[in-house]
Parts: C-alpha cells; structure tokens; sequence
C-alpha cells in the first residue's frame, strides 16, 4: 500500500494541527500568568480561545485519524511526518503538564472557575433583584457578607 494516504493535504493539515498545538502552547503560557496573578477575567479569556484551537484540533483530527491509524499498521511514514506527529506529541505533552500545575495552584487556591463564572452571572442578576429585594423587605437577621 506504501504512502498513498499521505498526500500533500495530509501533510498541510498535520502541519495545521502542530501550528495549532503550538499555538494552545502559547495560550497555555498565557493562562499560566492568569492563574499566577488570579486574573479571572484573563483566564477566562484565554480558556475561551483554547476552546477554538482545540475545536480546530479536533476537526483536523477526524480528517487525519483514519490516516493516521493507517500508516502505523502498515510503517510507512514519510520523514516530514514522523517529525510532524512526534511534534504534536511532545507539544501536547508539555501543554497537558502545564495545565496539571495550573489545576493544581487552582485548587490550593481554592478557585473554583466554574463557580466563579456562574457566580458573576449570578451577581449580575443578583444586582438587578437587589434594591427591590433588599429595600423591600428587610431582614436584620441575615448575614451579608462583603
């Protein structure tokens, strides 16, 4: 069968796909500083753009999988591919340990960032239902808390 799968829109899409880990690598490094500096806004930003790249990733994968599974039961591989694939590889590696740091920092910071952006959905409803909740009918007894 030989390289026959491996046509020239292979190698341009798999050529996508490492440009779009590097990219998710870059945007890693960016939710990194986020995380650090406990910018929520930002890191929510940054976690929104991952989500485009990685849509892109997976739209690439389902025209290069077949292909892929292909090539590694009958070896033959081009060169550009190998380093390609093993590319894609390594880049996915260090994005995947990145992250694993970042959850880690999250969760002894305890940040929730599912809660935190429901929580600013929330206060904004919250801020609109305030003045007629709270003037309304007041309750010394309940607790605000700044």
């Amino acid at each position: 069968m030989g390289g026959g799968h491996w046509n020239v829109e292979m190698i341009a899409a798999l050529e996508e796909q490492v440009e779009c880990y590097r990219r998710l690598e870059k945007l890693a490094l960016r939710q990194h500083e986020q995380v650090q500096q406990g910018d929520t806004e930002g890191l929510i930003e940054v976690l929104e753009q991952r989500q485009t790249v990685v849509s892109r990733i997976v739209e690439l994968e389902k025209e290069l999988g077949p292909a892929k599974r292909q090539w590694k039961q009958d070896g033959s591989e081009p060169g550009r591919l190998k380093e390609l694939l093993s590319e894609s590889k390594l880049l996915l590696q260090r994005i995947t340990e990145a992250d694993r740091d970042d959850a880690i920092v999250l969760q002894q910071r305890k940040l929730n960032l599912g809660r935190q952006i429901k929580a600013a959905a929330a206060a904004r409803q919250v801020n609109r239902n305030y003045a007629t909740a709270a003037y309304g009918n007041r309750q010394p007894s309940m607790d605000l808390q700044r």
